[in-house]
């Protein structure tokens, strides 16, 4: 078993059991695609799902999916009082909803809020906002094919933002990861002299800037964001870039490890974004057992 060397850590058996019942449940499309021709094999893998993962057709939908989600996240150790997740709104795409601050496993209807293009509050009714909603605002500016980010402090992921090694994908269930996950410097944009924190959309943009089209950036010292196209998949990537860290790191005591090419990244990630459901399900029915909705 992993170590993670913080007080999420008495969450860590939960997260590694859910991802081993997904591993196991996420083997039997492969195997039946393995049936067909090699050239159709991973199409076959993501075609009956592919539909599942399209993002909630309804601003309500989408902030019920996101309750969801930060009480799923919260439930695997992915974040504990800290961190945050948002999704895009389906009625105004230049708006987002994303909670007040407050520990993400004990967010509640009334804790939603709209924020606007610039990540003020359409309507804050006295309730106090992330500092780092700029993190979520600049990226959703940016990028149009993102529907929803997770930002967060894992432990396990913050060893590969402070030195030389590249959180790169070990394992199948990380072919998202690019082949160099990129890492946001917040010097290059602030100076030595700051605060570690996004807490403007000029330090939003710059994280922004490098993320670039990958799904998930290291933020130096701090944590960092994961997008999705739907706040399934954000999440999904948000637990299996947490896992792929721990793995790589001890992968990494025992000698070089063999990561995943470029070609067999993205044919496992294709057949995963397929079948996102099956591994969200299971973590919803865990997150689901205590959550106050």
């Amino acid at each position: 078993m992993f170590k993670n060397h913080c007080c999420a850590g008495r969450h860590m058996p939960v997260l590694l059991v859910s991802v081993l019942v997904a591993v196991a449940l996420l083997t039997v499309t492969p195997a039946l695609a393995a049936q067909a021709t090699p050239q159709k094999a991973v199409a076959a893998a993501a075609a009956p799902q592919a539909a599942a993962v399209k993002p909630a057709d309804s601003d309500e939908q989408r902030i019920q999916e996101l309750i969801l989600a930060n009480h799923i996240i919260a439930d695997l150790g992915v974040v504990d009082g800290f961190g945050h997740v948002s999704v895009r709104s389906f009625s105004n795409p230049s708006h987002y909803f994303l909670a007040k601050s407050k520990a993400p496993a004990l967010i509640t209807r009334e804790d939603i809020m709209e924020f606007d293009e610039n990540s003020e509050p359409v309507d804050a009714q006295g309730r106090t906002p992330y500092l780092e909603r700029f993190i979520h605002g600049e990226i959703y500016r940016v990028r149009p094919d993102v529907q929803s980010v997770v930002h967060s402090h894992s432990p396990a992921v913050i060893p590969f933002g402070v030195t030389t090694v590249a959180l790169r994908p070990i394992m199948h269930m990380a072919g998202f990861l690019p082949q160099t996950t990129p890492v946001f410097e917040i010097r290059n944009a602030a100076g030595d002299d700051n605060g570690i924190l996004v807490s403007d959309r000029m330090l939003g943009a710059a994280l922004a800037k490098s993320l670039g089209d990958a799904p998930v950036a290291l933020m130096r010292g701090h944590g960092s964001a994961v997008v999705g196209p739907s706040i399934r998949v954000a999440v999904f990537r948000a637990v299996y870039t947490q896992v792929n860290a721990q793995i790589e790191a001890e992968a990494l005591k025992l000698g070089p490890p063999v990561f995943l090419n470029a070609m067999e990244a993205a044919k496992v990630d294709t057949a995963n974004r397929g079948n996102v459901n099956r591994a969200w399900d299971i973590w919803a029915s865990h997150a689901s057992g205590g959550a106050k909705k």
